[in-house]
């Protein structure tokens, strides 16, 4: 069995650590869902974007819901009337329900989606807490101590 390091991809992402924890520890047992194939890419320096396959799906067919740290997307495809349109000689447009589930990072939420293209592209932004950024600490001259000491 093949192990592959990770570990140069924690230093070059934020917000997705444990999407990285969960492929780190994948067995390769073959379990692992892979319908339909999507991309999780960083588009700026606290914004992602996950780009879903979806083709053949309508907006109304895909359900989106973000729930404390998880983000789920569903499609759930309608029974189509078939018309007299001909007999399908080979069918390779997978066009069944799925699910898919992501860990999002503390503080990372959903900013919009959109449907184009058959791809459904949902943004996501990290906002770090105004008490959780850094910030910069002046360094007080001697005459702040003395103050302070003369005060007590």
């Amino acid at each position: 069995m093949r192990t592959f390091d990770l570990t140069p991809l924690y230093r070059s992402t934020v917000g997705f650590d444990r999407l990285f924890s969960l492929l780190d520890n994948y067995g390769g047992d073959g379990s692992a869902p892979s319908y339909p194939p999507y991309n999780i890419e960083r588009t700026g320096e606290n914004t992602y974007r996950i780009t879903v396959a979806v083709a053949g799906f309508t907006d109304q067919e895909i359900n989106i819901e973000a729930k404390e740290n998880t983000l789920t997307i569903r499609g759930d495809k309608q029974a189509e009337e078939k018309e007299d349109k001909g007999e399908v000689l080979y069918q390779g447009i997978a066009a069944r329900a799925f699910e898919r589930r992501f860990q999002l990072a503390d503080h990372v939420t959903v900013q919009g989606a959109s449907l184009e293209n058959g791809l459904l592209h949902v943004d996501l932004v990290r906002e770090i807490p105004e008490a959780m950024k850094p910030r910069q600490i002046p360094i007080g001259k001697g005459k702040v101590i003395e103050a302070q000491a003369k005060a007590a």
